[in-house]
This record gives C-alpha cells, sequence and structure tokens, in this order.
C-alpha cells in the first residue's frame, strides 16, 4: 500500500502537469517546481517588526478606508470592498482590474474560475497565494463585470497606490488590458504591452526615485476563454522568475 507522502507527492505530480496544459505547455517538467521552495526567498529579508508593520499599515488602510469608501456610485450595489489580501512584504504583486461576482460575495479577490486559474500559474512559478499579494484597481464589483469607468478608476487608484507603497514589490505583475494601461497610464494595447518589462514609479513620475520593473500579461479570465494564450502567458511568468531568480523547470523539446 502507498505511504501517505507517495499519495502527496503523486498529488503534487498530477497537479503540476495540470498546470502545464492549463497554460497551454505540452512538455514534460524534468524537475517540477515546488512552491516556496525556489532558489530565492518567497519574501524578502525583511525584519518580523517591519512585516508586521506592514501588515498593520494595509489593515489600516482597508478598514479605514477602502471598507468606508462612497468616493464612486459603486458602493450602493456591492456586497463586499475586495480589498486584496497576500504578504504584506511580497516580492511580486498580481493586480487585476476589478472584483466579479465570486469575488464580491466573499469579500476576496481572485476567487472565481479566473482566480483558480491564477492560483495554478503561481504554483507554476514556485509560489504560492500566500506568497504573493494579489488585488485589483478596483475594490468595488462593476456591474455585469464590465470595464471600470474613468471616475471609478480615479476614485480607487489612490488606494492601489497605498497599497503598493506599503507592500514596496520587487515586481507587479498587471493582469489584463485595464490594469497594465492604468498602471503604466497608456493607451496600448495588452497585445503590445505582454512580454516585455515596463517601469512603474511609485512616485508617480520618472524624474523622482526608482521604478518598479512590471510585467503586463494576459488576464486569467482571458485565457479561459482564449486557451491559445496561454503558452504567451506562461513566457511572461517566466521572465518575471527570472527576475526574482527563481528556478525555471527545464522541458523536454521534443514533445511538443
Amino acid at each position: 500500500m502507498a505511504s501517505e507522502q507517495d499519495d502527496n507527492l503523486r498529488g503534487s505530480v498530477v497537479r503540476h502537469l495540470e498546470t502545464d496544459l492549463l497554460l497551454g505547455v505540452r512538455a514534460a517538467p524534468l524537475s517540477p517546481p515546488t512552491p516556496g521552495r525556489g532558489a530565492a526567498p518567497p519574501s524578502r529579508r525583511v525584519s518580523a517588526k517591519e512585516r508586521a508593520e506592514r501588515k498593520e499599515a494595509l489593515r489600516a488602510l482597508d478598514e479605514q478606508k477602502v471598507k468606508r469608501c462612497t468616493k464612486c456610485k459603486l458602493h450602493q450595489a456591492r456586497t463586499n470592498t475586495v480589498f486584496g489580501q497576500g504578504e504584506a512584504a511580497a516580492r511580486v504583486v498580481f493586480v487585476g482590474e476589478a472584483p466579479g461576482h465570486d469575488e464580491d460575495m466573499q469579500g476576496l479577490a481572485f476567487v472565481g474560475r479566473a482566480g483558480q486559474l491564477l492560483t495554478r500559474m503561481i504554483e507554476a512559478m514556485g509560489l504560492t497565494r500566500d506568497e504573493v499579494f494579489i488585488c485589483n484597481i478596483l475594490k468595488c464589483r462593476p456591474p455585469n463585470n464590465r470595464d471600470p469607468a474613468s471616475d471609478e478608476v480615479s476614485s480607487c487608484w489612490p488606494y492601489l497606490d497605498e497599497q503598493l507603497r506599503i507592500i514596496k514589490p520587487e515586481v507587479i505583475v498587471a493582469l489584463g488590458k485595464p490594469a497594465a494601461q492604468t498602471l503604466l497610464q497608456t493607451t496600448e494595447g495588452i497585445g503590445r504591452l505582454r512580454g516585455h518589462w515596463h517601469d512603474y514609479y511609485p512616485s508617480g513620475s520618472p524624474l523622482v526615485g526608482k521604478p518598479t520593473p512590471l510585467m503586463p500579461t494576459y488576464h486569467p479570465a482571458y485565457l479561459l476563454r482564449s486557451p491559445g494564450e496561454k503558452g504567451k502567458a506562461w513566457s511572461d511568468l517566466k521572465l518575471v522568475m527570472a527576475k526574482l531568480g527563481l528556478p525555471i523547470p527545464q522541458r523536454h523539446n521534443s514533445s511538443m
């Protein structure tokens, strides 16, 4: 009879192969990554005191500002605000556009079908959701999951801006066109933005302070509708892994 350890190992391998299929990768891994056990630590070596301070700052921002926000009309129909969740000292922050139905009901970012795919994408990088931070441009759900309106983005932007200032990530991953265009202040389409590093300036100006590297890629919801683009998203994530010093799985080239 197989031991519990064997069952856990088998389950880990199966989940890894399922992730490859979801991301459009058709090659067998030589050595699957283990979440949270990469060559680089999942969070920077900040002191326990600093991590606690960042966690408290995020909590205060959520409780005192986001949950009380009535700056745009979206507050009228929301069930919950969706602040985001994860590691307060995360090396990488994933930013989407807005909560959907499941997120509005639970008050958590990326918990629906798109969120399940995002979880597998993060795990394919050798990380877990608890080791990154996940949030959206908007903190309330737009009706019928439409794209965020300009006034809604303007109202919510200060919250995301403050989140990023508190977390101080090494890398930002913008999921989809609205997130990428908002963060980069551009009208360029996601197809042209993805696959290349961009500079995000926490100060709001390229003349002040150092930029944070930002990688735009396709939103998981788009990948569910267009599975043929998953390979491109995986290529983007491998660039992020390289930037963070995380090991990239080696694969056979013949199993395409």
